[in-house]
């Protein structure tokens, strides 16, 4: 494991940057039961980017305090750093929007069929149309978005000295690129 150093902590603030003005910039739906932030697509940036995880985490507090949740600030971004740290260990790329689409369908669902219905006879009711609507979002933004990041990325030769040692070469085995 290396260090992280000035450079990591740089891409993590500007990581971090990019994901809260995508969420809270955009005019779609990010904080109800159907959302889909497209920002969500950077959670399979572990995958390649370990500075990623903290600028994902810290940029997922920042644009839940804009939520209509006050747990959102704690849950939603749990839900992101869980899936961070999961992402990172996975693999290969195409695992990669596992951990996000299903940490954030089971704990932002919960989050948000608790603050609609509290933890009586209709909780499950809501729980499991919030967790099919949020997890069918983080589909959409972690499986199209996020892989065609993860495709994108490894081209960035500036980039590479930034990833995880080898995930680079996944795409490219040739040592032309």
């Amino acid at each position: 494991m290396r260090k992280f150093t000035i450079r990591d902590l740089t891409l993590a603030a500007l990581i971090a940057a990019v994901y809260a003005v995508l969420t809270v910039a955009l005019p779609i739906p990010q904080y109800s039961g159907v959302q889909l932030r497209v920002a969500e697509a950077m959670t399979v940036l572990p995958f390649l980017f370990p500075a990623a995880t903290p600028g994902l985490f810290v940029g997922c507090i920042i644009a839940n305090l804009f939520s209509p949740y006050p747990l959102d600030i704690l849950c939603g971004s749990a839900a992101t750093l869980i899936a961070c740290l999961m992402t990172q260990r996975m693999p290969n790329r195409w695992l990669a929007a596992l951990p996000p689409v299903l940490c954030n369908a089971a704990i932002v669902g919960a989050e948000i069929a608790w603050f609609e219905a509290g933890f009586g006879p209709g909780f499950w009711t809501a729980y499991a149309f919030n967790a099919l609507t949020v997890g069918l979002g983080e589909l959409i933004a972690c499986v199209l978005l996020g892989e065609l990041l993860l495709e994108a990325l490894p081209r960035v030769r500036p980039l590479r000295p930034y990833m995880q040692e080898g995930r680079w070469a996944y795409v490219y085995s040739d040592s032309r690129v």
